[in-house]
């Protein structure tokens, strides 16, 4: 034990990459603790529906402390967590691995065969993640969907998802099934549907009911509502962390010292962090490399609206997200859906206007809609029930798109901004997800008898992109030229700082890449020497 500084290791964000580096390194004998910019959250604590914004939103200087993020870029809008437990608390529970083209994906550093070196982490997420490799219930939208992708012509592809969710039996609470009993007790999954908002039953396998719940009963200390704004080098090593309580007006610093650091605020809290402290002088030696290669999963949000609530068809019954099929051979759609009464997000939703046209002809198109069936188009932009009338489609692709991220200082702060990057142009719409949007729609007014209309969103309009996925910018790679880390994680130029969360992903998974991250997390902590033990990996040639 290094008596020196206050914790062995210091992990900035308890997200999938944070909570495996939590677990993993108290078990090699580390004193770990965890800053969450987020609140802890008991299942309680979540709001009931999307309109309670104060627990569903992320806006801490406003007073609201939920779960959910939204970042704007100039090509994207993000959909990201927040809390202890990151992501996992808003997510979809959609827990797919990817296929074989995204691991000889050349920006893998060489020198291994990917696949088969993250075989066995995969293996591991999905034991500790709880995977049911199947969604075990089927109702209308399942059939919705299946019949989509046959007139599609493509439902061979069609299947139900992985997710990670307790089922048991629907709402009743039982011991820890999945940790003979060092784990949380778990309720059974009752298909409110209202994953995305927070779990209030029980049943979502939530970080902090597996990782960080072990990881908590082996010592690790997590400190809520902390965000980091510096991570210094001391003189003869270490860091000194530098934190202030997230949403203040007025700050007060606090610092501790760490001899290692853990970056895992998700792609946007990592990206901004490092980003800054590399424009203020803090950590000179980052590579010009940052930001590079920053990944939207080449994503698309549409979908399928009624103007009434269908009878007897039950679309808002389910887990978030129960199954897929792929319009072409790198395009994947999936169902998403949001219980009864969580009708916030259809804010962002609209008529859907094919892109590749300038802005005023996409206006012009959407006036048109409104204007030549103006009842139908209040009826169809009506927010009342509109998570029981429509289904939501997540289309993600494994095109090999990118941006490039930096920062411009406005008004004395740093902010995120970005432009195209390498590979195709980040597409600002995806025709295929409009193909698979309207095919939904046409099988939705089939089986519900209502008129059904395909949807867009607002941002989608303006030539703005939405994303729940937003990877890279600090890649694994071979060297600080063609990433931010080495193979290992480690930060090239600080081998005693690292990366472990969706910015590290060198590619379109074209898939949620929860599973992914968690596996590459794996993978990295289990490199890690035991405390006091020699490490194995190479040394950095930087």
């Amino acid at each position: 034990m290094n008596e020196r500084f206050d914790h062995d290791v210091v992990i900035i964000g308890s997200g999938f990459g944070g909570s495996v580096a939590a677990l993993r390194s108290v078990e090699k004998g580390y004193r770990v603790h965890v800053y969450e910019a987020g609140r802890r959250f008991e299942d309680d604590d979540f709001a009931k529906t999307s309109w309670d914004v104060r627990r569903y939103l992320w806006a801490p200087a406003l007073g609201c402390f939920g779960v959910q993020r939204i970042h704007k870029l100039p090509h994207v809008m993000i959909l990201a967590g927040a809390g202890v437990g990151g992501g996992s608390l808003n997510y979809a529970n959609t827990l797919y691995r990817p296929g074989a083209e995204f691991f000889v994906d050349a920006r893998w550093p060489d020198g291994f065969d990917w696949e088969r070196e993250l075989d066995p982490h995969y293996a591991t997420a999905r034991r500790m993640l709880g995977v049911v490799e199947h969604y075990p219930h089927a109702g209308p939208v399942e059939r919705i969907m299946a019949g989509a992708a046959e007139d599609l012509g493509v439902g061979s592809t069609f299947r139900h998802a992985p997710v990670g969710v307790y089922f048991g039996t629907p709402g009743v609470t039982a011991p820890d099934p999945y940790f003979s009993g060092d784990g949380p007790a778990r309720t059974g999954c009752t298909l409110c549907g209202n994953c995305m908002v927070g779990c209030r039953v029980g049943a979502k396998n939530t970080l902090a009911k597996n990782y960080l719940a072990l990881a908590e009963r082996r010592g690790v200390t997590i400190e809520p509502l902390r965000t980091v704004v510096e991570v210094k080098p001391l003189t003869g090593g270490g860091y000194r962390v530098t934190t202030v309580r997230s949403g203040a007006w007025v700050r007060r610093p606090r610092t501790v010292t760490a001899e290692q650091v853990v970056f895992a605020g998700g792609t946007w809290g990592t990206q901004s962090l490092l980003h800054r402290m590399k424009a203020t002088g803090v950590l000179p030696l980052l590579p010009d490399s940052l930001g590079h290669l920053t990944r939207t999963n080449s994503e698309a949000l549409d979908g399928a609206i009624s103007v009434a609530v269908p009878d007897d068809v039950g679309l808002a019954d389910g887990v978030a997200i129960t199954t897929s099929f792929h319009v072409d051979e790198r395009t994947h759609v999936e169902n998403v859906r949001y219980g009864p009464g969580s009708n916030l997000m259809g804010m962002l939703a609209t008529g859907l206007v094919d892109g590749g046209r300038p802005l005023f002809a996409r206006l012009g198109s959407l006036i048109g809609q409104v204007l030549r069936a103006p009842l139908t188009a209040l009826r169809l932009g009506s927010l009342r029930r509109w998570s029981e009338r429509g289904i939501i489609a997540l289309v993600m692709q494994t095109a090999d798109n990118s941006l490039t991220l930096s920062v411009k200082r406005r008004f004395g702060r740093y902010r995120l901004t970005s432009a195209q990057g390498e590979g195709e142009p980040n597409p600002s719409y995806l025709p295929g997800a409009h193909v698979a949007a309207r095919a939904i729609a046409a099988r939705l007014e089939k089986e519900g008898g209502v008129r059904t209309e395909a949807r867009g969103s607002w941002p989608e309009v303006f030539g703005i992109p939405l994303t729940a996925h937003f990877l890279g910018g600090a890649i694994v790679s071979a060297s600080p030229q063609q990433g931010v880390v080495d193979a290992y994680h480690r930060i090239w130029g600080y081998p005693g700082l690292h990366v472990v969360d969706g910015a590290a992903v060198p590619a379109n998974p074209g898939v949620n890449p929860s599973l992914t991250i968690t596996a590459m997390a794996e993978r990295a902590m289990a490199r890690w020497p035991a405390h006091g033990e020699q490490d194995s990996r190479p040394p950095q040639q930087y």
